[in-house]
């Protein structure tokens, strides 16, 4: 596949490739997603906003540059002294692929970072060399101010300008808490929202603090996902339960959506409301009790956004699917086409 190299969210030769669960491909106008959906279906979306969680600054002990890149939280609540799980690089920044960026000084607990205005000290290390967790020194109010005029978006090489927050905020975002945008939520705008109203579907939200993608280290990206909290709403809970008795499906926009329903799911495929933590990852073994249809990006195999799919799609389907976005010429990544998988 061909990576995309511009921040354009809804691109107007956007695709998306169809998979059933019977095998079945077909390849649509991406804003015609629409089409597949029926009367009862239910959407359901990830409406975080996306944090400026990259922060260059200084490993005091040292004086070396780095870049922290905020990667994990304990939960949605702020804290009075902030905490995050993070990935630390050595100088540089996004214009150097992550898997060429350099390891940051030998860290320790206790060690100081300057970044920007504000300090923030290794509380743990996390058992790798860059993968720690930060607390952040002053009140909250200071260290969000701080993150939101110090920081920007974390941001990959083939996109080679620098992203702004409005390229990385989807259309419904809401509360600014993910790491990384819940990218799938790209595809959705206000017509999308009103005509799938006009099928007879329903739209609900659930908030998810979506982490990081990539780390350029094979032993960290094997981890991914980080644990991720999640709240889901009882209106949400309320309408697939209501979808659910009326035979409707429930189509999930994104890998993160289906993270935190299947998590939030009971042993009767029942979804609490409330707040959570979404654990582990979910793929070929995992027996879905929730979603029956994905609308994602496209991903590389490896990955834990594939190994996703695999929940949804068996593997002679997959690799079909990868074979005919390569023959099509598809594009990946954040801004990227879309496939959808699933029941039909």
């Amino acid at each position: 596949m061909i990576a995309a190299t511009l921040p354009v969210q809804r691109p107007l030769d956007a695709r998306v490739l169809v998979a059933d669960t019977r095998g079945a491909l077909r390849h649509l106008p991406r804003r015609e997603f629409v089409e597949l959906l029926r009367q009862g279906d239910l959407v359901v979306a990830n409406d975080a906003a996306t944090l400026p969680a990259s922060l260059a600054g200084r490993h005091l002990a040292t004086g070396a540059a780095i870049e922290v890149r905020l990667a994990g939280a304990r939960s949605l609540e702020v804290e009075r002294a902030p905490r995050f799980v993070a990935i630390v690089f050595g100088a540089g920044d996004f214009h150097a692929r992550t898997e060429d960026r350099p390891a940051p000084p030998a860290l320790a607990i206790g060690d100081r970072f300057a970044l920007g205005p504000v300090e923030a000290s290794v509380e743990r290390l996390l058992d790798h060399p860059r993968l720690v967790e930060l607390r952040f020194e002053g009140s909250s109010e200071a260290v969000w101010s701080a993150i939101a005029h110090h920081g920007r978006p974390i941001q990959y090489a083939h996109v080679a300008s620098p992203l702004a927050m409005w390229d990385v905020w989807t259309p419904i975002a809401a509360a600014p808490v993910a790491f990384e945008p819940p990218s799938a939520g790209f595809t959705l705008d206000w017509q999308s929202l009103a005509a799938l109203r006009r099928r007879g579907a329903g739209f609900a939200t659930i908030t998810l603090a979506a982490g990081i993608s990539s780390t350029g280290d094979p032993a960290l990206d094997a981890r991914l996902p980080f644990d991720e909290p999640y709240r889901i709403p009882e209106s949400t809970v309320v309408a697939i339960r209501r979808v659910r008795e009326q035979g409707g499906r429930v189509i999930a926009i994104g890998t993160t959506v289906v993270r935190a329903l299947e998590c939030a799911a009971g042993p009767d495929g029942n979804v609490r409301a409330g707040d959570g933590i979404a654990k582990g990852r979910i793929g070929v073994h995992t027996r879905l009790r929730v979603v029956d249809a994905i609308l994602s990006g496209t991903h590389e195999r490896g990955t834990s956004h594939y190994e996703l799919l695999r929940a949804f799609a068996d593997d002679p389907t997959l690799d079909r699917m990868n074979g005919e976005l390569e023959r099509a010429g598809y594009r990946t990544h954040e801004f990227g086409d879309s496939v959808f998988v699933g029941a039909l």
